[in-house]
């Protein structure tokens, strides 16, 4: 009997872990859509056992290779194989003239190469890439890592014919994707300035002379379902929470479908890690909400972010902003820190007579309870004295 009963526990026990993991994926997957900018209907689909369908994307320039494939508003996205077969010219890239970097120029969105940002300055970085052959382009496009701002400032340099041309002069840098006039050439470099860490996952220079591009997605389906295709995400987007996948790659008894119009995606909402209301890629101080986005010297770098004591804490994080002191004593607790606390926030500190006078007033007390004790007890003698008295007189008689 009570190996009947741990097993049933046990089941109701697994059975909540289960209920929990498919709830947890369901919230997933409402905060992963609003990531994505567009989407794409797939409905009435001529099938009569599950097929690999291939959906057209040819002529369709989206930033991040990410998709979120949705089956009949289900709480989890399908597994997907997102096929791009292009020919472009090979790029080599390099940082400030150094090394072969290959993070920027690998279509993979995880990978990144860093730059730091200096103790008490705005950082500069120079990235060239070459061509194997001439390269004609009038875009550029910069993807970051999650919950990084886009570079204050970007400049755009060409060889062509022998001279270093400027293609954008310095410019104050708004968007991700940059366009310029066509310009043909293959050496081109690139200067960013940052107030803050920077973190580029691909470096697209657009060719616009590339030879051959067809792009698609494939999943598999079911008969009788619809589906919605999430695409285009502004940053990686978390995990839908996909499952097992099938052989996607196999270009056998694929269906490719005719092309599907991209929609608008209603729930698009930019990335907002701080959740003050101003995206991202344009945030002065990205971590830490500041709706004003205050910057009293300019720097490009928020003041909440900035350190203006150059003590090691932000300030605001900084109990005493203005004034170093790394370790932060408060003795009074005020949230204001002793260096720059002109005010004793603890009353006892503050009016110092205070614990004196809090003494008086307990010795008076303890005084006036003394006097009344005394009092009462000299009425009940003199009242026990009397009742005595009584007591004899009635005796005698």
């Amino acid at each position: 009997m009570k190996s009947k009963l741990l097993f049933f526990v046990g089941v109701i026990f697994l059975s909540s872990l289960f209920s929990l993991n498919v709830y947890g994926k369901e919230i997933e997957i409402i905060e992963v859509i609003p990531s994505f900018r567009q989407y794409k209907d797939i409905n009435n689909l001529s099938i009569v056992v599950p097929t690999v369908v291939e959906v057209p994307f040819d002529n369709e320039y989206f930033d991040r290779f990410e998709f979120g494939v949705v089956e009949d508003d289900g709480p989890l996205f399908k597994p997907s194989f997102f096929n791009r077969d292009i020919i472009e010219i090979p790029l080599t890239v390099n940082i400030n003239g150094g090394a072969l970097v290959t993070e920027m120029n690998d279509n993979n969105t995880r990978t990144y190469s860093e730059f730091s940002l200096p103790e008490n300055a705005q950082g500069s970085a120079q990235i060239n890439i070459a061509g194997d052959k001439l390269i004609t382009s009038s875009s550029l496009t910069v993807l970051l890592d999650n919950n990084v701002a886009l570079p204050r400032f970007i400049e755009i340099r060409a060889e062509v014919n022998g001279e270093n041309k400027i293609v954008v002069a310095r410019s104050e840098m708004k968007s991700s994707s940059i366009q310029f006039p066509k310009t043909t050439s293959d050496k081109w470099t690139f200067i960013f300035t940052y107030s803050q860490p920077l973190r580029i996952t691909e470096l697209r220079l657009n060719q616009e002379n590339k030879t051959k591009e067809t792009q698609s997605l494939r999943f598999l389906a079911q008969p009788g379902s619809t589906y919605r295709i999430y695409f285009n995400p502004d940053q990686r987007p978390g995990d839908g929470g996909a499952g097992e996948s099938g052989d996607l790659r196999s270009d056998k008894d694929v269906l490719r479908i005719a092309p599907v119009v991209s929609l608008n995606n209603p729930l698009y909402k930019k990335a907002d890690i701080d959740e003050d209301g101003i995206p991202d890629v344009s945030d002065n101080c990205v971590l830490v909400a500041n709706v004003e986005q205050e910057d009293v010297d300019g720097n490009g770098r928020g003041d909440v972010c900035d350190d203006f004591d150059k003590d090691g804490l932000i300030n605001s994080k900084d109990n005493c902003p203005n004034q170093p002191n790394r370790y932060q004593e408060d003795e009074d607790g005020d949230g204001i820190g002793n260096v720059c606390d002109g005010e004793e926030s603890r009353i006892t500190e503050k009016y110092p007579w205070l614990p004196w006078l809090g003494v008086g007033i307990a010795a008076v007390i303890l005084v006036v309870l003394f006097v009344i004790t005394a009092k009462s007890m000299t009425v009940k003698k003199e009242d026990d004295v009397v009742v005595e008295d009584n007591s004899n007189n009635l005796d005698s008689n």
